[in-house]
């Protein structure tokens, strides 16, 4: 929930909620949502300041959402816990891309929960945590100051093992480097790297170098559909969408049949703004793999955005025969529903997808098409 409507549950229960700490403070109250670092890496100044006034013999307790949760009678929301979210949920609750979402799910740092014909959910607060972590890292953090920030944080607060094994995983692909086939430096998640001390050639002779050339063409022609298919990931999640597409359709060449190709070509596509290009893209995974959710939303999402909502309601739809939770389908379908002023078929899909989500963008959307109080749970 948001600062706000923890401070009208304080204030219900007759607790005053304030926005620092003192002397007079009795509960810090810690979130789920990742780990209270600052951006320097350290733990956040609250914390720091509530563990002070604990030294000094103040009666000062630090809690755990689930903790306060049950102090202020809201056990029901315990349960939330253990909600999971779709990629797209993840993207609209934390600002951060799909693209990073599904790129970390590659790298080992998050996991999903369970899937649904394709469609990955994941457990929030083990994705917060690596964006998180890697926005420490990309901002020059070293390592060592957020490991330590973690174990000081894991004796305060209890266990910090995911988040350090994150952490490890992330410093190794800062730290190691090799050269791709063009000669050019990268990490292992495909960053590219200033290279300010290129190698010297260990020959000189053109004879010598002529007879090497073709060894990077022999290497792709060695290339299968993964090899190609997972090329053209990493160049699309490093932002060479030409070469990104290039790469997709290698890996098509090799297995036309491979709808998880023709997806990832369409999202390329529609990045480069060739929606319709896309749509066919898109259309063909869903051909392939009848019950491929992502493809049916994604369809319908850009039917959409070109204004074809009708059209967009009907992929849609197919998506929710295959999966009737699908809280991405719901939204989206009642969003569609609603721009063809048939809003009392949009209601029912908006209340659904407040069953799954009551604090992101897309439910305030939804509680504001319903005419709902902000602060008032939804059941």
């Amino acid at each position: 929930m948001t600062h706000r409507e923890a401070q009208h549950w304080v204030e219900a229960c007759g607790g005053v909620a304030t926005e620092n700490i003192s002397r007079h403070t009795t509960l810090l109250v810690v979130g789920e949502e990742g780990w209270p670092l600052e951006p320097d890496g350290h733990p956040s100044v609250k914390l720091q300041q509530a563990q002070r006034l604990i030294g000094d013999g103040v009666d000062l307790r630090i809690a755990s959402e689930p903790e306060w949760l049950g102090f202020v009678g809201l056990d029901d929301r315990l349960a939330a816990r253990a909600q999971v979210y779709t990629p797209a949920m993840v993207s609209q609750l934390l600002a951060v891309s799909v693209h990073d979402v599904r790129r970390w799910e590659r790298q080992g740092l998050i996991r999903a929960v369970r899937r649904v014909h394709r469609l990955p959910y994941f457990d929030l607060k083990q994705v917060a945590s690596a964006q998180r972590l890697a926005k420490l890292l990309a901002e020059g953090v070293a390592v060592d100051k957020v490991r330590q920030s973690l174990r000081r944080l894991e004796q305060w607060m209890g266990d910090s093992a995911e988040p350090l094994a994150q952490l490890e995983l992330l410093a190794q692909n800062r730290e190691l480097a090799f050269r791709d086939d063009r000669g050019r430096l990268r990490t292992v998640t495909g960053q590219r790297l200033f290279d300010f001390d290129p190698p010297v050639p260990e020959a000189a002779d053109p004879a010598v170098e002529s007879a090497e050339a073709p060894v990077t063409d022999e290497k792709h022609a060695t290339w299968g559909r993964l090899e190609w298919f997972e090329e053209g990931q990493r160049l699309s999640g490093e932002g060479e969408l030409d070469a990104a597409v290039e790469a997709l359709r290698m890996s098509l060449m090799l297995d036309y049949d491979f709808p998880e190709v023709h997806f990832h070509l369409a999202d390329v596509l529609y990045r480069q703004g060739n929606e319709r290009a896309a749509l066919e893209r898109f259309y063909m995974a869903a051909e392939l793999d009848r019950e491929y959710l992502e493809a049916w939303t994604q369809i319908g999402c850009v039917h959409a955005g070109l204004g074809e909502f009708a059209r967009a309601v009907d992929a849609f739809s197919i998506a929710l025969d295959v999966h009737p939770d699908y809280p991405d389908a719901h939204y989206h379908k009642a969003e569609a529903l609603w721009r063809l002023q048939r809003k009392a078929e949009a209601r029912p899909h908006f209340e659904a997808y407040l069953k799954h989500d009551q604090r992101g963008p897309w439910a305030e959307m939804a509680r504001a098409r319903l005419g709902l109080d902000p602060l008032r749970e939804f059941a």
